[in-house]
């Protein structure tokens, strides 16, 4: 019997069913095939299709399976590898509206360089890898592969993941940091017009500006809901701490460009702003809200 896994994506991937049920209409392939189709709405005559299978039954369909065909989702593959059967893998592709990336090309690739499934990139090459299943050996899995699954995820992530997640994560701060930047300068402009002193004035802007910061940064920039196991307090302390340097360099530039050189406030307070948003970019990315593992 061969099992077929689409996981719970909720992108339809029918390219793979279609290629599985031509072979068997073919001959090629002469096992029974059930299929765990997920959200890929699908009717066939020659394949047993449900949407999701129960985890007890599916487990059973699992151990009794010869083959497993999948989709590159990690833990489809773990689940059958785990149980040291056949797998072959097909990723989904974002040309094809499967997937938003193409994170899964980069996970069959690397699981396929250690020896552990067959990857199926060119669907036109299915029968030759489903006839090259029926000798392959695959790596046995074990548990202390941990080391190997987590410098997966990272090439994954350095490589593809982040790459969306940063330039994402960038633009957010950067809208972000321009709304605190705002609130700085909008501070700072009407206890200037109060005639409240620029020092004590700057010093009013930065807190309101930082309180601000905190709460998109938390948010909507690095989206983290809790405290990872930090108390409120704690994390609020260690951002307004990291800023305190971001603080020192605003102050000192307005001493020195005004102060000193006698430059427009203004325009002293929106070159400072520049460089603090690059400066509390860099804390908030790398000391305070830091993500480990995949992000």
């Amino acid at each position: 019997m061969i099992l077929v896994t689409l996981g719970t994506q909720d992108k339809p991937f029918s390219r793979l069913l279609k290629v599985i049920e031509k072979a068997i209409k073919k001959g090629v392939i002469q096992e029974k095939v059930i299929v765990q189709a997920g959200y890929t709405p699908y009717k066939s005559d020659v394949m047993e299709v449900f949407d999701l299978i129960p985890v007890d039954e599916f487990e059973k369909l699992m151990k009794d399976a010869d083959l497993v065909i999948s989709h590159g989702g990690v833990g489809s593959i773990l689940s059958a590898l785990k149980k040291g059967k056949k797998v072959i893998a097909a990723p989904r592709l974002s040309k094809y509206n499967e997937h938003t990336n193409d994170h899964q090309l980069e996970l069959v690739t690397a699981f396929a360089k250690q020896g552990y499934l067959l990857p199926l990139k060119d669907f036109s090459k299915f029968e030759k890898i489903y006839e090259k299943s029926k000798t392959f050996k695959p790596k046995k899995y074990r548990s202390n592969h941990q080391k190997f699954l987590k410098a997966i995820e990272r090439e994954i992530d350095d490589d593809h993941i982040s790459w969306y997640n940063r330039m994402r994560e960038v633009l957010s701060y950067l809208f972000f940091g321009v709304c605190t930047t705002l609130v700085n300068l909008l501070s700072f402009w009407i206890l200037d017009k109060v005639g409240v002193n620029p020092y004590v004035n700057n010093t009013i802007a930065w807190i309101l500006s930082v309180l601000f910061a905190y709460i998109t940064n938390k948010f909507f920039v690095f989206e983290q809901k809790n405290t990872k196991g930090k108390t409120l307090l704690f994390e609020m302390g260690t951002f307004f701490l990291a800023r305190i340097f971001s603080y020192f360099v605003d102050m000192l530039g307005l001493y020195v460009f005004f102060g000193l050189l006698l430059w427009n406030k203004m325009a002293v307070k929106i070159l400072m702003n520049i460089v603090v948003i690059i400066l509390n970019y860099l804390a908030s990315k790398w000391i305070i809200f830091r993500k480990k593992g995949v992000k």
